[in-house]
């Protein structure tokens, strides 16, 4: 991982491979992923605090920054409006299960798109990659039947209508979305939303599917289906 005191003024035009910028307060996790992702050729240049994150965004020109919902000295928000008066740079904000009100705020300053916080590499190598080659990838917009999903600005809508789902929620739905019509299993989706090889825990999973149904307006559970004994399936009602 590049150390900020070492970490030469190199421009995007002249980069060889993607930057990516972590600003996050724990050490230990940033850099678990950075050995994750310079194994697939991504520069990671990691710093504790909005401060030095703003410093090392004006002076290296990174392809993405992605920095951690409890940022601090300056947050995460105030670094997201402060970037966004000079650079167009993808944000990434990194949040957890207490952070849904930060990532409202977050995405209304000019956040490109919320991810996992302790963060996922298959969820992040996509959008860093697609920023780096220049490619439009970082708009993310799931559509199943009448539920439509946008990541980037942490939106549900149900037939047009708007619905908040708290982060957990959204989460379970933006799986289910990406698999759809597919069966993933209750182990599957402990490792891909919350992130944990529990598999004790299944009650946690029903009760989070009870509540985004009712949320959805799923009342004969044909959107979210059970598959007894082995998970769920979400589907296309109409279809």
């Amino acid at each position: 991982m590049i150390q900020p005191q070492t970490a030469p003024e190199v421009s995007g035009d002249t980069r060889t491979a993607p930057l990516l910028l972590v600003a996050d307060p724990e050490s230990a996790l940033v850099q678990g992923l950075a050995n994750a992702l310079e194994r697939e050729g991504i520069e990671v240049m990691g710093v504790a605090d909005g401060a030095q994150a703003l410093l090392q965004a004006g002076a290296l020109q990174p392809d993405v920054v992605l920095v951690s919902a409890s940022l601090p000295v300056i947050g995460a928000v105030e670094f997201i409006r402060a970037v966004r008066l000079t650079r167009a740079v993808p944000v990434l904000l990194g949040v957890g299960d207490n952070h849904a009100e930060q990532a409202v705020q977050a995405l209304s300053a000019g956040a490109t798109a919320c991810v996992a916080r302790p963060y996922r590499v298959p969820e992040l190598l996509p959008l860093v990659q697609a920023a780096f080659s220049g490619e439009s990838g970082m708009r993310r917009t799931l559509v199943v039947g009448n539920v439509e999903l946008d990541v980037n600005a942490y939106q549900v809508k149900v037939s047009g209508r708007t619905v908040h789902l708290p982060l957990r929620e959204f989460e379970l739905l933006h799986y289910l979305m990406r698999n759809a019509h597919r069966t993933v299993t209750r182990e599957q989706i402990m490792r891909h939303v919350w992130n944990s090889t529990d598999t004790t825990s299944t009650n946690t999973i029903a009760v989070h599917v009870k509540r985004l149904r009712a949320r959805l307006g799923d009342t004969d559970d044909q959107l979210i289906q059970t598959v007894r004994g082995v998970g769920y399936r979400l589907v296309d009602k109409a279809a």
